[in-house]
């Protein structure tokens, strides 16, 4: 039993290539991390809830483990000049559209991206179908990704320096807003058939946003979605965070998205390399 988010997992997190991946490895390619996610699988009625200042003992230790461990993803990232955005939603919100949409349109390479997923490659092979360089890992019965899960990934994928990395979350607003991966940015999108009130409903993802993405606005005429109340709701949780409408099916909003997306690149970019482009 995971003690932070009470998913269940026997087993390590696996994490796949795609087939047609430049390291060649087929779909059932797997490798098995040597350390298992941290989780302890509850055993029925025979499982013993603690005390809730034992609970917040452990909780506050596999954080601040996963925190240790996100901070030498993000050194890691940053030498090589690596941007890399955390990817959250519910399932179905549009994740993985956008994705593909962004690596064919947006203009920045390289791209690469990292799939969470509790089972199946499928996602992996869309992205891959775009040219993009792409690692899928399979969380089992886990419900999040975690920084060990991210290293290993990072380990296999192998991004070139420069990158603009993707990590799209397991589905799921609640546990991932704890769990620091390294990124520079949680990026939350949602879609407008969720309803309005989503924010209030997962306040800690929002707080933990650094842009949130409203998707399927093409769809506003047709659902009982107030745009300006969801905007006002977001706000509430989190002053000032930037809030982008758009339809990844209709392309309506997404040039501000890629705007964004070079808008954060350029700012991670070292003041060694400004230096240089501002005397170019």
């Amino acid at each position: 039993m995971c003690r932070t988010c009470g998913c269940g997992d026997d087993t390590a997190a696996v994490i796949r290539v795609p087939h047609d991946h430049q390291h060649g490895a087929g779909p059932d390619h797997a490798h098995q991390p040597e350390h298992h996610h941290d989780h302890e699988h509850a055993r029925g009625a025979d499982h013993v809830h603690l005390p809730a200042t034992e609970t917040v003992s452990l909780e506050l230790k596999v954080l601040a483990k996963n925190d240790e461990l996100a901070q030498r993803n993000r050194a890691w990232l940053a030498e090589r000049d690596i941007v890399a955005f955390n990817m959250t939603s519910s399932p179905g919100a549009g994740k993985t559209t956008l994705l593909e949409r962004t690596i064919g349109e947006s203009g920045v390479r390289p791209i690469a991206v990292i799939e969470g997923d509790q089972a199946t490659v499928l996602d992996a092979e869309r992205v891959t179908a775009t040219g993009c360089g792409v690692v899928q890992i399979n969380t089992g019965a886990g419900c999040h990704l975690d920084a060990e899960m991210m290293h290993r990934a990072l380990e296999m994928l192998d991004p070139a320096p420069g990158t603009l990395l993707f990590v799209e979350n397991v589905g799921n607003l609640v546990c991932p807003a704890l769990f620091d991966l390294g990124e520079r940015e949680k990026v939350v999108l949602i879609s407008v058939t969720e309803g309005t009130d989503k924010p209030l409903k997962y306040p800690h993802m929002f707080q933990a946003a650094g842009l949130v993405l409203v998707n399927k606005v093409d769809l506003l005429p047709y659902v009982d979605f107030d745009l300006d109340r969801c905007r006002e709701y977001i706000n509430s949780i989190h002053p000032g965070v930037e809030v982008l409408p758009l339809s990844v099916t209709s392309g309506s909003g997404l040039s501000s998205w890629y705007d964004w997306l070079v808008a954060q690149r350029c700012a991670a970019v070292p003041a060694s390399l400004e230096d240089v482009a501002g005397r170019a």
